[in-house]
């Protein structure tokens, strides 16, 4: 009774975010339909004093008598305005990424769930997607940028608002907020209106110049790498224009020697590069493997059974697209062994002394990309087939060249094989993968001389495996015992019938 009667006050609870509606007497055939966003906009007070006030009437909204109590200040109400675009949380424990690449400009339209951009973490690549549909008003990141989590990537004007930021007078009279109706001599006019690629963003950043500052030659205005040059040059800022060099030729060039000596010098100068996505997942990772004890254990496989075995897949092979090479089969014959041997497929807390044993053999396969070293894996090989670990190799391989790696590619792995052999070299010493156990380094498949007991000699095609094990939790018998029966799947492919379920 006590609240009702102050709800009848129009007096507002102190805290205003509480969600309470009070009604006077609707009739049972009246269908309430919840208020659109102009309603409320128009039924909210003007006052900055009265922004949190929840006495709001509700007459325009539901055509009832009462007061609305709302859990957000209407200041945060995208409608009417500018939204401002965050950088989500990608992952767990993921507090940056790296800018990669804009998929919108500044006055492009944007549609709901439309891609904005896409960034990558130490761990994944994710495309950024918008929640709103409206207009690009400012872009405030450009590629290359490190971008913490919660900071805005970019600010968006909502399709209820015509213009959010500083145009002519022309625009703002507009009824309409589609870009196309946007002339380019207008765009010109807003804030951050420039037109021009990220690599031109660049350049003008490199120079000090604000690019609206820069007159555009380029279609529609668009701000050209030539006019940024030459707006440089105005300044003072550059003497000149720097000419193209060829480092391989350098004789015959024309201008005065001073400039060619410095070109020339610059050629042994030293560059500074900055570590970002993978690398960086590669510096925590290596970091955190150097405090671990490593045991190595080196073994030698004959693969004789393993090359004859690729080349009938390969013989009765129909498809095109697939193709068959040596990895596949190790793949498998190593969950063959991890399933007697579960300690080696485990990970290790130290803090509670905890040894989790996998269930599920998620073995990661290393990879060298453009971007750096990732390693993906095969989920629950033990329930796949031969062919469709190769399938699934392939997917994994295509998506880590072109840098397009989800985060359920990148996690959950539980050991880890390094093909270096594919490269060169006749075995490594790898690190584990933290917080795995165990990882494989598997060398170069080469032809070389055996005796036979009565002094003959036979050629033999050997692989040499280096293991590396957590000597903290895995001690040498284990991983011997382990690498003895892959061995024996290896050598002996038949073997994996008798136990391939």
């Amino acid at each position: 009774m006590l609240l009702s009667r102050r709800i009848l006050r129009g007096s507002s609870w102190n805290s205003g975010r509480r969600c309470l509606c009070y009604l006077t007497s609707i009739p049972s055939t009246t269908v309430v339909k919840p208020p659109t966003s102009a309603q409320f906009a128009s039924a909210a007070p003007t006052s900055s004093k009265s922004k949190f006030d929840c006495s709001y009437k509700l007459n325009n909204c539901y055509n009832v008598k009462g007061h609305y109590f709302s859990t957000n200040a209407l200041a945060s109400q995208p409608v009417g305005g500018v939204v401002d675009v965050p950088l989500a949380q990608t992952g767990e424990g993921i507090a940056e990424c790296e800018l990669l690449k804009w998929f919108v400009q500044e006055g492009d339209q944007v549609e709901e769930y439309q891609p904005l951009c896409e960034v990558q973490s130490d761990k994944a690549t994710i495309e950024i997607t918008s929640r709103y549909k409206g207009i690009v008003a400012k872009v405030l990141h450009i590629p290359g940028d490190i971008v913490k989590v919660g900071e805005t990537l970019l600010k968006l004007t909502v399709d209820d608002s015509p213009v959010p930021f500083d145009v002519s007078e022309t625009l703002l009279d507009s009824d309409t907020s589609n870009s196309d109706d946007l002339k380019p001599e207008l765009r010109k006019t807003q804030k951050g209106g420039a037109l021009a690629t990220p690599a031109v963003r660049v350049l003008a950043k490199q120079h000090g110049l604000d690019i609206d500052d820069v007159l555009g030659t380029g279609k529609d205005g668009r701000v050209l790498k030539e006019d940024v040059l030459n707006y440089s040059v105005e300044k003072g800022i550059i003497t000149d224009k720097p000419a193209s060099f060829n480092p391989s030729y350098i004789g015959p060039m024309s201008g005065p020697e001073e400039k060619l000596h410095e070109i020339t010098e610059s050629l042994y100068q030293d560059k500074i590069l900055s570590l970002r996505g993978y690398q960086r997942a590669m510096v925590k990772s290596m970091t955190a493997a150097a405090s671990i004890p490593h045991f190595h254990y080196v073994e030698e496989i004959n693969c004789d059974g393993l090359v004859e075995l690729k080349a009938a897949f390969q013989k009765e092979n129909s498809d095109p697209d697939v193709k068959f090479t040596f990895l596949p089969i190790m793949i498998k014959s190593l969950s063959m062994a991890l399933t007697t041997h579960p300690i080696v497929n485990s990970t290790f807390n130290l803090e509670n002394y905890e040894v989790t044993l996998k269930g599920s053999h998620n073995i990661g396969v290393a990879m060298a990309t453009p971007a750096g070293l990732v390693v993906p894996n095969i989920k629950n090989v033990q329930s796949l087939s031969i062919l469709e670990i190769t399938n699934e190799l392939s997917r994994l391989q295509k998506l880590a060249m072109a840098n397009k790696l989800p985060p359920s590619d990148i996690s959950g792995g539980t050991i880890t094989l390094s093909n270096i052999g594919s490269i060169g070299g006749k075995f490594g010493s790898p690190l584990i993968n933290v917080p795995e156990l165990a990882i494989i380094a598997l060398g170069r498949i080469q032809k070389v001389a055996h005796f036979r007991d009565d002094g003959t000699v036979y050629p033999v095609s050997i692989m040499t495996v280096n293991i590396a094990a957590d000597h903290r939790v895995i001690d040498g018998a284990n991983v011997a015992l382990f690498c003895k029966e892959w061995k024996q799947f290896l050598e002996k492919p038949e073997l994996l019938l008798l136990h391939m379920r």
